[in-house]
């Protein structure tokens, strides 16, 4: 018997096996057989589109109770879009829990990385968090590059990081990340620290790596806590000045860097990528009553954000605690804008910012026909704009200076009371 993989020919064959009872019945001449077929791979590659980007492929393993296919999908092609990354390429797998070893079974793992090799494929993304021991075997087992869904969120962080903060926090968040996630592979488990005042057992490479993080971890996390006191004198000041805050926050890419520029006349860097605002920026607004306020851009929420992004991005987060009214800007010409409503309102209550007077904003109703977005905000007592339109803000400065004047929710509803459908 012998095998082979087979060109991309836009079916589901991956390889081809043949078979003989005796040698004598073999047809084939292997060098030519070869060769024909180095030939079509090279006239397959010849003719790919190549994007400038790393080819990867996407992983889903699906569970009962979990998203949906297509919204994990949607999202995870527009963060590899924003990481440089092209998806070439999407396997799923439905599974009652995650294979221990390889998160996906044995035969698919199989099938993907015969897949991958047919493909050119460089980098296997899974959608969902995979534990150490599963990234270490799958990277054996493929002999791939494996990320998983916080890998690449933390890649994203790292190259929009621009200030010294974003950088600290950042780096932070890698750390502890990839702290239980240091192994032994390629460390020289006999490598020892001798020498005057180091001979005995000694430490390990790996033991020596992982004090070193520790270490790092705890000289960041000093630093972030300085920078949060320079944050904290500064608002201190705009206080003393008696303007109000408004923070605006809302899901990754729902338009509120832009929303900041068109409000404050400012030139904040706004693009169409996820987690473009890394660093808080504050502008100054005077509204049509001549109230003055301080307005303030955050980092976008995404949908089950990673616990060492949180902790690490806590300095930056704080500043939601001080603001006097919260600007919740939703995307409203995505399909999936009520699970972004909810993972935005999970997280703020998880910071313990659930009390806070918001204004739901609803934007890029340019997108959408104009009655179907008047009667969204209506359903869900919204402000219905575009964030590149200045004439569409009447509403949300009433609303803004209703909301200043209210009084602060003592008991606001769990994320769980609250029905956005």
């Amino acid at each position: 018997s012998w095998a082979h993989l087979v060109p991309d020919n836009q079916d589901d064959s991956i390889w081809q096996k043949d078979h003989a009872n005796h040698p004598s019945e073999i047809q084939v001449e292997f060098l030519e057989l070869i060769a024909e077929l180095e030939g079509e791979f090279q006239r397959k590659s010849t003719g790919l589109i190549s994007t400038g980007q790393t080819p990867a492929m996407l992983v889903h393993v699906g569970l009962p109770g979990g998203r949906a296919t297509e919204r994990e999908f949607a999202e995870m092609h527009e963060l590899a879009r924003t990481a440089g990354v092209h998806i070439v390429d999407t396997v799923q797998q439905q599974r009652q829990t995650p294979h221990p070893k390889y998160a996906v079974g044995f035969g698919k793992l199989e099938d993907l990385t015969q897949r991958a090799l047919q493909l050119g494929v460089e980098l296997l993304i899974f959608t969902s968090e995979l534990t150490p021991a599963q990234l270490r075997a799958l990277s054996v087992a493929t002999d791939m590059k494996v990320l998983d869904r916080t890998q690449l969120i933390l890649d994203i962080f790292a190259q929009h990081a621009k200030s010294k903060d974003g950088k600290i926090q950042v780096e932070l968040a890698q750390l502890k990340y990839n702290l239980p996630r240091l192994s032994d592979k390629h460390t020289g488990m006999s490598r020892l620290a001798g020498g005057i005042g180091g001979r005995g057992p000694g430490e390990t490479k790996l033991e020596i790596n992982r004090r070193r993080a520790r270490d790092r971890i705890r000289h960041l996390e000093k630093q972030i806590n300085q920078l949060g006191k320079q944050r904290q004198l500064r608002r201190g000041n705009r206080e003393r000045n008696d303007a109000p805050i408004l923070d605006i926050v809302g899901y990754t890419n729902a338009g509120k860097s832009t929303l900041l520029n068109t409000l404050t006349s400012s030139k904040v860097l706004s693009e169409n990528k996820l987690f473009a605002t890394l660093r808080p920026t504050s502008r100054r607004l005077v509204l049509p009553s001549l109230t003055p306020v301080i307005m303030t851009d955050t980092v976008g929420f995404i949908h089950d954000l990673p616990e060492e992004l949180v902790s690490a991005f806590k300095a930056t987060l704080e500043e939601v605690h001080h603001a006097d009214v919260l600007l919740h800007v939703v995307d409203a010409s995505d399909e999936a804008f009520e699970e972004h409503i909810e993972a935005v309102e999970r997280i703020l209550y998880d910071m313990g910012a659930a009390e806070k007077k918001r204004v739901l904003v609803f934007n890029k109703i340019d997108q959408l026909p104009k009655e179907k977005a008047q009667l969204m905000a209506r359903k869900y007592g919204a402000v219905a704009l575009s964030a590149l339109d200045k004439s569409t803000f009447t509403a949300l400065y009433q609303h803004i200076e209703r909301a200043l004047a209210a009084p602060t929710q003592e008991h606001p509803p769990t994320p769980e009371q609250k029905s956005w459908s």
